[in-house]
């Protein structure tokens, strides 16, 4: 950790300009100190070129007059508020560098000891604590990489646009005909949803006979499901408690909700078709895949958080991207409990959980680790969340070493990462 800490110190020094900015929706509010402290400009700007144009022409103009060599700008890390800058200052001689908004919380009362908030002060605060060396540099994903974290954000706000979809239904139906969620059990089954889609309600299972029915079952469901499911949803319509008032607004919102869902899963398809044509852009993306477990979803997910796994010198580093990097409390004779920060990508650490899951199972890669984690007395939840960094430690070290997996080098991996 003390290498990662020297580099973060570096990266401001006498030479150089300190620019921040306090993002907003429409306008940003810029700030520069050199190195004496003196604070030589303070501007807002307009979110567009015009007010980046300007702005960076401020900023060149106050490096030439004061001989600086180097220029570092950092922010808060802000969402999508910020990218815009991020991508116009790119290709600029400048060093991007971010700050946890939760640091410039709480070092912002030790400024004049108040919580006053303001576009004036947030951008000093952020001054201050890129020159304590609490700042990450910013990786910007491009190209391939870039395409596969649009993706896998679409793909993840889908699922759960899909998922809130699917709760709705499961409430519609139940007004509407309860007892249909007892007999078909999963209502995500294609054989349910063409029930629901053709035979809504208990009077349209009524309207076919049992003979009818079994056909319609075992078609839909090639064969899984026949006679026995049959006669019990032809029993269960036949004493439904289901509402008869108000009925139809019900079921055209079923409809229009199944339509949504036959939407959202096409559109996942899609998403999933363009993951596996852009991982193939990317060099090291078999050696991700050798790993038993990892399927293609799960390996362009990863690789779209981490950007480029190239970037990271080490373990330690990526952890802390990923905010699996662990901390305790600890004051006198108490020790606290260690646990993972979660300060980094959320997205990232829930791929590697769900990776973690994969390669626990029995024959899976790491079912022997997680199967020794459990036998010390760890809790499974700790033992998945160990797994994961191990998971992550392996891949940085496949990627630095261009080397695929294998399962009798685990240990050798771990170290070279």
């Amino acid at each position: 950790m003390a290498m990662i800490q020297a580099k973060k110190l570096k990266s401001v020094n006498r030479n150089t300009l300190l620019v921040t900015v306090d993002m907003g929706k429409d306008s940003f509010s810029g700030y520069a100190r050199c190195p004496d402290r003196s604070e030589v400009t303070s501007s807002d700007f307009t979110n567009n070129l015009s007010g980046f144009t300007r702005f960076w022409d401020i900023l060149v103009r106050t490096q030439q007059a004061r001989s600086l060599e180097q220029m570092v700008l950092g922010f808060e890390s802000t969402g999508p508020y910020a990218e815009p800058l991020m991508h116009f200052f790119k290709d600029k001689p400048v060093r991007l560098v971010q700050v946890n908004p939760m640091h410039t919380k709480r070092v912002k009362e030790l400024n004049g000891n108040s919580p006053n908030k303001t576009d004036k002060k947030d951008p000093k605060v952020i001054a201050d604590i890129i020159e304590l060396g609490h700042a990450l540099t910013v990786v910007i994903p491009e190209g391939a990489a870039a395409e596969l974290r649009r993706l896998t954000h679409a793909r993840e706000r889908t699922i759960k646009r899909r998922t809130a979809l699917y709760n709705q239904l499961h409430d519609l139906v139940f007004l509407s005909f309860p007892e249909f969620l007892q007999v078909m059990k999963d209502i995500k089954t294609k054989s349910a949803q063409y029930l629901l889609r053709h035979h809504l309600g208990p009077a349209d299972v009524m309207a076919l006979n049992l003979a009818q029915l079994t056909r319609v079952l075992k078609r839909v469901s090639r064969g899984k499901l026949g006679a026995d499911r049959a006669q019990a949803l032809f029993e269960a319509a036949h004493s439904s408690v289901g509402i008869c008032e108000g009925r139809l607004s019900v079921h055209l919102e079923i409809q229009t909700i199944l339509e949504a869902i036959e939407s959202c899963n096409r559109f996942v398809e899609q998403l999933e078709g363009e993951m596996t044509r852009y991982l193939e852009e990317i060099s090291y993306s078999h050696l991700l895949l050798s790993m038993k477990g990892l399927g293609t979803v799960t390996v362009a997910g990863l690789i779209g958080e981490v950007a480029d796994f190239a970037h990271f010198d080490t373990q330690k580093e990526l952890l802390k991207y990923a905010g699996l990097d662990l901390f305790e409390i600890s004051s006198g004779k108490h020790r606290g409990q260690r646990r993972i920060s979660k300060r980094g990508r959320p997205l990232l650490r829930k791929l590697l959980y769900f990776a973690a899951l994969n390669t626990i199972r029995k024959g899976g890669i790491m079912h022997v680790h997680y199967q020794k984690h459990l036998a010390k007395g760890m809790l499974p939840i700790k033992a998945l969340i160990a797994i994961a960094r191990k998971l992550l430690g392996i891949m940085l070290a496949l990627v630095r070493t261009q080397s695929e997996y294998v399962a009798d080098q685990q240990e050798e991996l771990a170290n070279a990462a």
